[in-house]
């Protein structure tokens, strides 16, 4: 059987490699060169590119995601974080749920499989990303198969592409429809005037025994058009784990069961008012765990995923921009396939989802004191197939095959009732061939209280239908369909209070409270044939206090930091799993003054989570070093990043379809990566 207890924590190995101690070394210098900094607050020729935006610069950068039109953050209804790409290349981020643990009230869970992302205490192991909306230059990413939001290295671009991360938590289904529940996660990518030449990276992680490789062009050329190609690629041999195997009674070394591969490529092409891009990703995972309860230790068990993503877009303004129309027509196509063996058996289980549409959006400042915004979203899921194939005997085979459609009309008026009050009222109305029809409707009040502080009050509701895997997959063994399931919904209410405390320091304080019904789960036994289904289960709840402060000085050190409390409780009063109470985080990074070198420190601890089984996982704090030399080599980057520096021992909880009741985390590894321009 396996043993619930986590794994006790070891003391840290030393650190023998050179770099590593170099590395660690910086992290004693980073504290001292931030208060020279503060005491010495000027910009040294050549080293404020990187992160020597001032905090007012930070804020005032436009959002759009919150309502497909640009925002300043102190208009937007909801506490928005914005990530940059300077702020990805100072603590070295690979994947998107580095970038985003980094924010208040989010945490990740990883099975090594498949990256979860947690948001505001809700993180239920093996959930597809489901209730988390994410979109790439605004086109949405999540498929109409599984729901399924790539967080992880499955993501379709390189993340040296991207320009910023912005995030806007809680319900944005008035804007957006299904996923954005409890949030939505909006990437926008940079362009070729910003690349302005070629740029060729190369990589190694040691522990993992990954290489890496990426090669991009841009530029704006004479004629005006604006032009972007990349490629990128990873492969990774793994690490070799001793797993125990829970009710088979199996354990042992995994022995070269963790490998990865990974392809990247992405296009744009843009001029004037108009822009195409595609971004295509493709990634297999090698699997030591036995998913979904298969064969423990037999080597050849995956699973891949195939993601391509198409957008025409224009975006035309004109009356001095009081006037803006946009529009844009989009085509997806997600594949995932696995291989399987049962029993000695080998089993494949494909799955692929296509899906195309359009959108057209009016946003009018002709009438003064009012922002409207009316716009018009169809999707049509021409394919949501799932596959179960039998490679001993195909007779056993079966194919799902459905078709669906979703359709909404939204429309949103921020009104200026005042000088400092503005109110924010916006309902989309939705319908789709699942669940029928629904209202999502949201309300902000903000009142910019002084010119240093802005006061938001939020509400807003959001609605999910159930995917296809939760409501046809059906092999009559594992998991049966049930065509009835309904759809969840989900009504957030919530405090926000920004303050600037001074020109270099803002604080947050976001007390919220949010309530799910119909919470759609696995585990619940069909009465009728005695399998496991999917269906409507409790209703959840959540209540949490997020606070955050950044500082920044003028010579490009940065520190920003995190306090979120949160309880999730299902009714009845029981703990919802992988939930934990307490995050905590702290990054800083600084310029150093040789080499042009730059620091970055990310610190993040996570509270005690309660696995499936009702057994606690102890928190733990874990500490990530990068450094980044700008000039040790000629037109070269030279980076350095050291994960988990104290090589801490903790777990993530393991889903229900695992054997592994708690899965351990990857220790101490470091990656040295070089990056040119010409």
């Amino acid at each position: 059987m396996n043993d619930p207890r986590p794994t006790p924590r070891c003391p840290a190995a030393p650190l023998r490699h050179p770099v590593a101690r170099c590395l660690l070394a910086c992290l004693a210098t980073l504290g001292s060169q931030m208060a020279t900094q503060a005491a010495h607050a000027v910009t040294r020729p050549g080293e404020g590119d990187l992160t020597a935006m001032s905090l007012e610069q930070l804020v005032n950068i436009q959002v759009v995601g919150a309502s497909k039109y640009e925002q300043k953050q102190n208009e937007v209804p909801a506490a928005v974080s914005v990530i940059t790409q300077a702020e990805i290349q100072a603590h070295g981020w690979r994947t998107l749920d580095e970038a985003l643990a980094s924010l208040p009230g989010i945490y990740a869970t990883y099975d090594r499989q498949y990256l979860y992302l947690g948001t505001r205490g809700f993180g239920i192991p093996g959930d597809y990303n489901t209730r988390v909306l994410l979109t790439l230059n605004g086109n949405r990413v999540n498929d109409p198969t599984y729901d399924s939001g790539p967080f992880g290295r499955h993501f379709p671009i390189d993340l040296a592409l991207i320009e910023r991360i912005e995030f806007m938590p809680g319900p944005g289904g008035a804007v957006y429809g299904q996923n954005a529940m409890f949030g939505v996660v909006n990437v926008i990518t940079r362009d070729g005037a910003d690349l302005g030449g070629a740029e060729a990276s190369l990589a190694r992680q040691g522990r993992q025994r990954s290489s890496e490789a990426r090669l991009s062009w841009g530029r704006q050329l004479d004629s005006g058009w604006d032009v972007l190609l990349s490629a990128s690629g990873l492969r990774g041999r793994g690490e070799n784990h001793t797993l125990s195997y829970g009710e088979s009674g199996a354990q042992g070394e995994a022995t070269g069961q963790d490998g990865e591969r990974d392809r990247e490529w992405f296009a744009r092409i843009g001029r004037g008012s108009w822009s195409l891009e595609h971004a295509e990703g493709r990634r297999r995972k090698d699997d030591p765990t036995g998913a979904y309860r298969s064969d423990p230790l037999v080597r050849g068990q995956y699973q891949g995923d195939r993601y391509s993503l198409t957008q025409l877009q224009y975006d035309g303004r004109w009356d001095d921009d009081r006037w803006q129309c946009s529009a844009r027509l989009f085509h997806g196509r997600e594949g995932y396939d696995s291989r399987l063996s049962y029993d000695g058996g080998w089993f494949t289980f494909p799955a692929s989802s296509r899906w195309h549409g359009a959108e057209l959006r009016l946003v009018s400042q002709a009438w003064a004191g009012h922002k409207l915004m009316l716009g018009w979203e169809g999707q049509a899921n021409r394919r949501q197939e799932q596959h179960i194939q039998d490679l001993t005997d195909p007779a056993n085979d079966i194919v799902i095959r459905r078709e669906g459609f979703r359709v909404g009309l939204y429309a949103q008026d921020e009104w200026r009732l005042g000088d400092t009050l503005t109110a924010t009222l916006g309902l989309r109305l939705d319908r789709n061939n699942s669940t029928g029809s629904h209202r999502n409707p949201r309300a902000a009040l903000i009142w910019q209280a002084d010119p240093a502080t802005t006061l938001k009050a939020l509400y807003g509701r959001a609605h999910r239908a159930p995917n296809a895997y939760e409501r046809d997959y059906d092999d009559g063994f594992a998991q049966v369909g049930n065509p009835g399931l309904k759809g969840e919904s989900i009504v957030t209410t919530e405090l926000v209070a920004d303050h600037r405390a001074g020109s270099d320091l803002g604080l947050r304080a976001s007390l919220y409270h949010w309530e799910m019904s119909n919470l759609v789960t696995l585990g619940t036994i069909d009465p009728t044939s005695g399998v496991t289904q999917y269906q409507s289960g409790p209703r959840v709840r959540a209540q949490g206090l997020e606070l955050s402060a950044d500082r920044t000085w003028t010579g490009g050190a940065r520190l920003r930091g995190s306090l979120a409390y949160q309880g999730a409780y299902q009714t009845g009063g029981s703990r919802l799993v992988n939930s934990p109470r307490l995050l905590g985080k702290l990054n800083a990074s600084v310029p150093l003054p040789a080499w042009g070198l730059h620091a970055g420190l990310g610190w993040r601890h996570d509270g005690a989570r309660q696995s499936l089984d009702g057994t606690r996982l102890g928190g733990h704090s874990v500490i990530d070093l990068n450094l980044l030399a700008r000039s040790l080599l000629p037109a070269t980057d030279v980076t350095f990043t050291l994960r988990n520096a104290l090589d801490r021992r903790y777990q993530h909880p393991g889903a229900d379809t695992s054997w592994q009741n708690a899965l351990a985390q990857d220790g101490r590894s470091l990656r040295i990566e070089l990056s040119t321009r010409f």
